[in-house]
């Protein structure tokens, strides 16, 4: 059995797996900002030509 120190109460195992908790939030995090579309564009008026197919 592997010796453990009473100044680490939390395993390598749960530190390891709250690294990959956030790791996988700031991935999120990243490709939701990636993908927001800012209000500007949202409210912008489209020219009818686009939905006319018209070049």
């Amino acid at each position: 059995m592997m010796p453990s120190s009473d100044d680490e109460p939390v395993s390598r195992g749960e530190q390891i797996d709250a690294a990959e908790r956030e790791d996988a939030k700031r991935r999120l995090l990243a490709r939701a900002e990636a993908e927001r579309i800012p209000v500007q564009e949202t409210t912008r008026a489209v020219p009818d030509r686009r939905w006319r197919g018209e070049p």
